[in-house]
């Protein structure tokens, strides 16, 4: 089954679901008619998004396949694989800064802090390069991923995890807070509870939004199924042409003048079918004569203007992928349609719109859930100073504050993201 087959099949089950209940059903249990209002609400809420009704304390798996999504989209599909692993790979460059925050929103950076070597090393298997590209890689195509915080019970934690979203199942809470996370592997499931009150867990989950579930975030693969689709059928239709020659098979036509009339007996097409199949077809057969039996002419047929159409479809089915991950089409080598004039601003464009979000967003959740195990008043925060590729903007930045003669030294100091300056004007330290 194909993304999009998921995707369709999950389509139809909402509407035959809102269907069947606004067909068949016009009167509740009590016997008391439904009203429209009433119908259409527990049509779309108790049929095809069933994951909103379920009884709390139990467990709401993903209502899309996961593993389709990884092997049609990340190891199948050249274009998602690769734009999934720039986004992921840039983003895991972007350092994470410790700062303390004062009583007026003041912030000092701090250079050594357990948080941060629990952030440079996060278990003994990963570094923090690997574990975040990890992180952004199981967001993008499932639209979630889980961090698992292993310690003691009332304390820091001293290794972080990554949970694999697949064998994660939300525990449905009241409202739409969940009260806990079920981890199954091999059959055996662990619990992870969530206090009710702080909403605190020793599990992260971090979500994209998704407009039709409370549980779980909306993959991009989910939004590009169809494109990803496209693209891997024209894949599969450039391998079988190769297969064929690389060329378009002809076709054997039997002379009307020929005994039998211009037509084979079933005998004899079967022999030279098998024949066709056994000795002419094949890379290792490409470009062998064709040994005919008289009465047989060929005729080679050719790719028409209308069959070349699929090489702009392949290409139209790219640009959906990279929109779908945020990747403007020049990183990616694919042709036509270029909205950015040169590859620094498409560069520009990756970091700004793709990018650095994504970090900033995984920043702040890291900062309600992982910092405060720590204690004190702490944030994480980008380095986004030390990146390349807005090396141009921060620069038009930083001349733009210096010629802000209405400005003091602080709060330029404060424009660009330093403290201000301690008594005789050198620079605050942490």
């Amino acid at each position: 089954m194909t993304v999009s087959q998921v995707h369709r099949a999950k389509i139809r089950e909402t509407t035959q679901g809102f269907l069947a209940r606004l067909f068949n059903r016009t009167q509740g249990k009590s016997g008391k008619k439904i009203s429209h209002k009433d119908l259409f609400t527990d049509s779309l809420i108790g049929g095809g998004m069933r994951s909103y009704m379920v009884t709390p304390g139990q467990p709401v798996w993903m209502d899309r396949n996961y593993v389709q999504f990884a092997l049609e989209a990340y190891i199948k599909n050249v274009i998602a694989h690769r734009a999934m692993g720039m986004v992921s790979g840039a983003a895991a460059s972007v350092k994470l800064k410790l700062y303390s925050v004062g009583p007026k929103g003041t912030r000092k950076e701090i250079k050594a802090h357990p948080v941060l070597d629990i952030l440079k090393q996060p278990n003994p298997t990963h570094a923090m390069g690997e574990f975040f590209k990890a992180l952004y890689e199981y967001r993008l195509i499932s639209g979630n991923a889980f961090v698992q915080a292993v310690g003691p019970t009332n304390g820091p934690p001293a290794e972080l995890h990554l949970l694999r979203p697949d064998r994660m199942a939300v525990i449905a809470g009241k409202a739409t807070m969940p009260a806990g996370y079920r981890y199954t592997v091999n059959g055996v499931a662990t619990d992870f509870p969530m206090d009710r009150i702080s909403g605190r867990s020793s599990v992260l989950h971090i979500k994209n939004f998704h407009p039709l579930n409370d549980w779980y975030g909306l993959s991009p693969v989910e939004a590009a199924a169809y494109s990803i689709d496209q693209h891997n059928q024209s894949g599969a239709w450039n391998q079988a042409l190769l297969q064929n020659g690389a060329r378009p098979s002809g076709a054997l036509v039997v002379r009307a003048d020929a005994s039998g009339g211009g037509v084979l007996s079933e005998d004899q097409y079967n022999r030279v079918k098998l024949q066709i199949d056994d000795q002419f077809t094949g890379a290792a057969n490409a470009g062998r004569p064709l040994l005919l039996e008289g009465g047989l002419d060929w005729k080679e047929m050719s790719l028409t203007p209308k069959d070349m159409d699929f090489v702009e479809a392949k290409n139209s089915s790219a640009r959906d992928i990279a929109l779908a991950f945020g990747v403007p089409p020049q990183m990616l080598g694919i042709p036509g349609d270029n909205t950015y004039s040169n590859l620094q601003e498409a560069r520009l464009a990756l970091w700004e719109q793709t990018v650095v979000p994504l970090v900033r967003v995984t920043a702040d959740t890291l900062n309600s859930w992982l910092v405060p195990m720590f204690g004190g008043q702490m944030e994480l925060c980008p380095d986004t100073d030390n990146i390349s590729a807005l090396a141009l903007r921060n620069q038009a930045i930083w001349d733009r504050v210096e010629k802000a003669s209405f400005l003091t030294d602080d709060e330029k100091r404060a424009a660009v993201g330093y403290g201000p300056l301690a008594k005789g004007g050198v620079a605050a330290t942490s």
